[in-house]
């Protein structure tokens, strides 16, 4: 019988239970995924803890946002999408109904792409979530180029990594903050300039020394809390400064005085800015396969869990050990 993962209560890890169930058919717009590789995402571990800001659980409910597989079914009015098309997920659809950690999932069919052809099932259920987050404030919104500095915080995350290549195929000059230095040498490779390591460097003069002074254009940021005052001492004159997640427990007080003296943009933003308005949809689709076509993007995968280890899998998620996607495949995977 396939497998499915569901949670039924808020908590830890062991929350997650991988359960028998049969493939249900897709209805209207939607189609169904022989699942073969599920790409983690540190939301999905909030969402399951029941501290994610941006959703609360209704349970019991599937929960998985990235996947690769075989499309095995899709409703009478899908025509974007056939049998047997190896796909992967876009974050675009309600992971409480259409969760794809398991063997299978219905998605809609508008959240789905066929996979190029140079990537492996492991790679494809890696792409989305990063470069789409890092897409919207350094495409879409801010325009970077060779002209602008980029800091990239939690610059070995998988969202991290990808805002790195993504910084350097615009031009942009990068510096990327770790919390260890065992991390640095991987944000290297994966292109950043300049590398902070917070255990032992100052954000605040490494930052102006990097940039003679001046600081940083664009910071992508997902921690908030209290190190939002340095970010803003960093910063550049009329910087932005974009926060996409709410990783400290601390609350995140607003540094009001040096904003308004230098000018500057806090923004709040989502993936969900670009996948659910069509067009910006279509165009961060457009720009991220001709990077990934040309070889400028490529997915970091740290390691690989097996679908009945997504507990652990999960508690890797959660230790900040990872540099890179956290990658879960499944018993229909083939070669």
């Amino acid at each position: 019988m396939p497998k499915i993962v569901r949670l039924h209560r808020l908590g830890g890890p062991e929350e997650l239970r991988l359960e028998d169930a049969a493939p249900e058919m897709p209805q209207a717009g939607e189609v169904r995924i022989r699942v073969q590789a599920i790409g983690l995402n540190n939301s999905e571990a909030q969402l399951r803890r029941g501290d994610y800001p941006m959703l609360k659980a209704s349970l019991p409910c599937r929960i998985g946002r990235e996947c690769a597989g075989i499309v095995d079914a899709i409703a009478p009015d899908v025509e974007s999408i056939g049998l047997g098309d190896l796909v992967s997920t876009i974050p675009a659809f309600d992971i409480q109904r259409n969760g794809v950690y398991g063997d299978w999932c219905v998605v809609p069919a508008a959240a789905v792409v066929r996979v190029p052809a140079h990537l492996d099932r492991i790679e494809a259920a890696a792409v989305w979530q990063q470069y789409l987050t890092a897409y919207g404030p350094l495409v879409e919104y801010g325009r970077a180029d060779g002209r602008h500095t980029v800091l990239i915080t939690a610059g070995a995350s998988s969202v991290g990594l990808g805002a790195i290549q993504m910084a350097k195929t615009l031009g942009c000059k990068v510096i990327a903050t770790t919390r260890s230095g065992g991390k640095a040498e991987i944000i290297r490779r994966a292109g950043a300039d300049h590398v902070i390591v917070t255990e032992r460097d100052k954000l605040v003069p490494s930052v102006l020394d990097a940039t003679g002074g001046r600081g940083f254009d664009f910071a992508l940021d997902p921690i908030a809390g209290p190190g939002l005052a340095n970010l803003v001492d960093a910063a550049a004159n009329s910087a932005t400064i974009f926060l996409y997640g709410q990783l400290a427990t601390e609350a995140t007080p607003f540094p009001l005085v040096t904003v308004m003296r230098k000018g500057l943009s806090i923004r709040g933003y989502t993936l969900w800015e670009i996948t659910l308005d069509p067009q910006k949809r279509e165009r961060a689709v457009r720009f991220i396969f001709d990077g990934l076509d040309a070889r400028r993007l490529r997915p970091i995968v740290d390691r690989i869990f097996d679908l009945s280890d997504i507990v652990a899998a999960h508690r890797y998620l959660e230790s900040g050990q990872q540099a890179g996607k956290i990658v879960v495949k499944t018993e229909s995977r083939t070669p």
